[in-house]
């Protein structure tokens, strides 16, 4: 199942390639099929093989020569190994033991979208500065319903609502930070983070607080490194999309190892 998933993976990271292209510029990701950006040749099948086909080409566009980007086969390996990850995670360490089949399958569904979308909207708010809502609504749409499905499978109303008071609690705080300081939270973090807390709350409390902490964790070191190296100024734009999705990923895969370790330190 973990190789499939990173099979799938790859596939779904050659389609994200095209959704971070397209929808920061309102276009559809449907039509029309894809073509080189330089000469706008059709993407033949044998040239849309993940990872592969770039590394057969050279890195070059079969008709015109063109470089193309090493951020495609990139974003397909990143994918392929993030899909691996979280199916080795719900299928084994995070799996509930005695979880009906179903209500599992229901669950890793929900996180792989979630995985998915983290890739695309990652690169998108780092490019642009955007989180656009044509990923945030549908995802949420989503990881609700399947997580809801899963609820219902299982049984299990208690972590629905986990999921909903996480949801609501992150959006409350993000909401909070973006009002009191107009311009240092975007609005598209607010609603991003009702999706994260929502699938926080859903893995567990330990997993909500880790993965909401080591949002600004890792978005503050990485800020820190930049003004320590002087790329970026004081009041320059940092997107804190991204690291909002790695926190969210830390809280999901590892928050309840953390939450253990640090009461084992403090001997509680």
């Amino acid at each position: 199942m973990v190789v499939v998933a990173a099979v799938f993976g790859s596939l779904i990271g050659s389609f994200l390639n095209v959704v971070v292209y397209r929808v920061p510029a309102g276009l559809s990701i449907m039509r029309p099929a894809s073509a080189c950006p330089s000469c706008r040749s059709a993407i033949r099948p044998y040239d849309n093989i993940p990872v592969l086909s770039w590394l057969l080409l050279r890195g070059r566009c079969r008709d015109c020569r063109v470089r193309i980007p090493v951020r495609y086969p990139l974003v397909e390996l990143g994918t392929a190994l993030l899909f691996a990850v979280v199916a080795f995670a719900f299928l084994g360490p995070l799996r509930v033991p005695g979880r009906p089949l179903a209500a599992t399958i229901l669950e890793l569904l929900a996180y792989l979208w979630l995985a998915a979308v983290s890739v695309a909207l990652a690169i998108i708010d780092v490019e642009t500065h955007r989180l656009p809502d044509r990923i945030v609504f549908p995802t949420a749409i989503a990881v609700v319903v399947l997580l809801a499905a899963a609820a219902v499978v299982d049984g299990d109303g208690m972590r629905l609502v986990q999921a909903v008071i996480g949801g609501v609690a992150l959006f409350a705080f993000y909401l909070i930070l973006a009002l009191v300081r107009p311009g240092g939270m975007g609005f598209g973090d607010v609603k991003l983070a009702a999706v994260l807390g929502f699938a926080l709350g859903w893995a567990g409390w330990a997993q909500l607080v880790v993965g909401a902490f080591a949002a600004f964790v890792l978005g503050g070191i990485f800020s820190i490194a930049l003004l320590a190296a002087n790329r970026v100024k004081r009041t320059g734009g940092i997107p804190f999309g991204p690291w909002m999705l790695a926190g969210a990923w830390v809280g999901i895969l590892f928050g309840a190892a953390v939450v253990a370790a640090y009461f084992a330190m403090i001997g509680v």
